[in-house]
């Protein structure tokens, strides 16, 4: 379980193409310093397993369904990726529970500079819309942020400087793919919800001389 604030803006040193996955070789000195073979860590909001450590750096294999999932298949050498340990129990939440699980990619579409902040519009699949509402949570790139408009096919935020300087919307142009992981609490709200529909699971009518019938 990570919290969405990143730790270190890392970078991709090595692709290794398998045929139906990769290895990865990210470059991340604070994240790894305690790093050992078989930890997560969450790269640009997918929670990847570490499969080496060596100069602060560590190696991560990425399965097909990743790949197709997230935007990690467009990674290259020299790109900037965004990286989080999870989170230690009993630490704080700074962000809100993001789980590493990538349920969609988006895609920047605008960047309006304002004059200590900056307005950054995502597109998005609308089957992901309805978990997105403004002033929720949402985890971009594995970055934890705050809703500022919602819309069916889009959504806004607004960053602040730290955000623009310490992670990859610092540097995300319009056109660039960005990995969305909505807020895990709408999913399970969802799907409780809509268990409860009429004629959703309801219980078979009673018949006479059942025990609950008396």
């Amino acid at each position: 379980m990570f919290t969405g604030i990143v730790e270190e803006l890392g970078e991709v040193t090595a692709v290794e193409n398998l045929g139906d996955s990769c290895r990865f070789t990210l470059r991340g000195p604070l994240v790894t310093e305690d790093a050992e073979h078989g930890d997560s860590i969450a790269v640009n909001g997918v929670c990847l397993t570490v499969v080496d450590t060596a100069d602060g750096a560590f190696t991560a294999d990425v399965m097909a369904e990743t790949l197709k999932r997230s935007s990690l298949g467009a990674l290259d050498v020299g790109t900037r990726v965004n990286l989080e340990r999870p989170m230690a129990l009993g630490g704080r939440l700074g962000g809100h529970l993001v789980q590493g699980h990538v349920d969609g990619t988006g895609t920047v579409l605008e960047r309006v500079p304002g004059e200590h902040w900056e307005i950054v519009k995502v597109g998005l699949p609308q089957e992901l819309s309805r978990y997105v509402v403004e002033k929720g949570s949402i985890t971009v790139d594995g970055i934890s942020l705050t809703v500022v408009d919602a819309a069916d096919d889009y959504f806004t935020v607004s960053l602040i400087p730290t955000t623009l300087a310490l992670t990859t919307l610092g540097i995300k142009q319009p056109g660039d793919p960005v990995n969305l992981e909505v807020d895990v609490l709408a999913k399970y709200v969802e799907r409780l919800l809509g268990d409860r529909a009429p004629g959703a699971g309801a219980p078979a009518p009673l018949t006479p001389g059942t025990e609950a019938g008396r």
